[in-house]
């Protein structure tokens, strides 16, 4: 009994090993391994919160790199160095077209006489700072005809580095005196500029408030003057309604108001037949109709005095 029990003692561990066996072996193949599903997800969890370091770190970098920008930009801004970049190289628009191919690299001028070429440019405000893309010729205009010398402006651009100015200068025409001051005007009256020049010294001169927009009628009464032209100095305009013309002697003829030229021509026949003007004498009155009254100086009118009294004496003594 005790030897069959004993070998039949080993059966149930041999029984169990087997249905172990068997329960292990029954696991369905498409079901993973727990060791073969938990090491990928351990590694890909791993992965993920280095990616987030790093971007967290590169996005606080960043950050730190745009606020020193800033405080860098800000202090240029504050010091000048900025506005001094900005004056000397242009606008950064301006930097970036000229980089692109749109440079000033010519500038045509027409029409420029009085005013030098570096003029017209420094007048126009062109220079290397400016991009042809983002010239406003509206603006160069307006500063061109802003000038008094500069009647008329044009500006073209000529894609892709080329620039056209043309101007129509304002003639030196006359001179025109006010309060004491001499400048030089063009044919409609605009002044251009102050009178600094000696080959300006022949022109009209014209002086009195309003003188300047009346040269036409002036220019008119030297025409009619004939040969005593070369004679006169200046047209002064009085009270802006007629004219009283100086002589290189110092003769002041006062014209009427109504048909001034009629009677300085004939001051004309006057001084053709008798020389009145070699007369001493102050002023030649002209505005009484077929008449004219002169005012002696000092000395001839005591020489006409003396010389009416002897008259007198002489008629007296023969009655």
């Amino acid at each position: 009994m005790t030897d069959f029990a004993n070998a039949l003692a080993p059966a149930p561990l041999a029984l169990a090993t087997d249905t172990q066996a068997f329960a292990l072996n029954t696991r369905p193949r498409h079901e993973p391994r727990p060791a073969a599903t938990v090491r990928p997800r351990r590694r890909r969890a791993t992965i993920t919160r280095l990616e987030r370091l790093a971007r967290s770190s590169y996005f606080g970098g960043s950050l730190v790199v745009v606020f020193f920008a800033l405080i860098g930009g800000y202090a240029a801004v504050r010091s000048g160095a900025y506005a001094a970049y900005i004056e000397t190289n242009g606008a950064l628009y301006d930097q970036a077209a000229k980089t692109a191919g749109f440079a000033i690299h010519a500038v045509t001028i027409n029409g420029a006489h009085e005013l030098s070429e570096n003029e017209v440019l420094t007048l126009a405000g062109v220079g290397p700072r400016n991009s042809l893309i983002f010239l406003n010729v509206a603006d160069v205009r307006a500063r061109l005809k802003s000038v008094p010398l500069i009647r008329e402006a044009s500006v073209s651009k000529l894609f892709p580095n080329r620039l056209l100015i043309e101007i129509e200068e304002r003639k030196p025409y006359a001179l025109w005196q006010k309060d004491g001051a001499v400048s030089i005007v063009s044919a409609d009256g605009t002044t251009i500029d102050d009178m600094h020049d000696a080959r300006f010294e022949t022109l009209p001169l014209v002086t009195g408030v309003g003188a300047n927009e009346k040269l036409a009628d002036y220019i008119a009464l030297l025409d009619a003057a004939g040969d005593l032209r070369s004679r006169i100095r200046a047209g002064i305009y009085v009270a802006g309604r007629r004219w009283t013309l100086k002589t290189n002697s110092g003769v002041e003829i006062v014209l009427p108001e109504k048909e001034p030229a009629d009677a300085l021509s004939r001051l004309a026949l006057l001084e053709h037949d008798s020389h009145i003007l070699e007369k001493d004498v102050l002023s030649l009155d002209l505005r009484i109709p077929g008449r004219v009254v002169a005012r002696l100086s000092a000395e001839a009118g005591a020489v006409r005095d003396e010389a009416l009294a002897k008259k007198t004496k002489t008629k007296g003594a023969t009655t």
